[in-house]
């Protein structure tokens, strides 16, 4: 499975996105790292993520995504 499909998979069975935090690459961010409340997720489309930050709406593309977590559980990883 791949990040977005993780993501539908919590979005449509249950709502559990809002309790989902997901990492990303960031370049500029301390260790290069950003951790994304899933209540700030707006919006899942084909290539991106459209999130809530400090600067407004962003787009965050899925091969961004580092690892995908709900609660004490690792839901995916990114490989390599």
């Amino acid at each position: 499975m791949r990040a977005r499909d993780i993501l539908n998979k919590l979005k449509w069975s249950g709502g559990g996105i809002q309790d989902a935090r997901v990492t990303i690459l960031h370049r500029g961010a301390p260790g290069d790292k950003r951790i994304i409340a899933g209540e700030d997720i707006l919006e899942l489309g084909r290539g991106f993520m459209r999130v809530v930050s400090p600067k407004g709406e962003v787009e965050i593309p899925y091969h961004r995504i580092l690892r995908i977590e709900l609660g004490d559980q690792v839901l995916w990883e990114k490989r390599g």
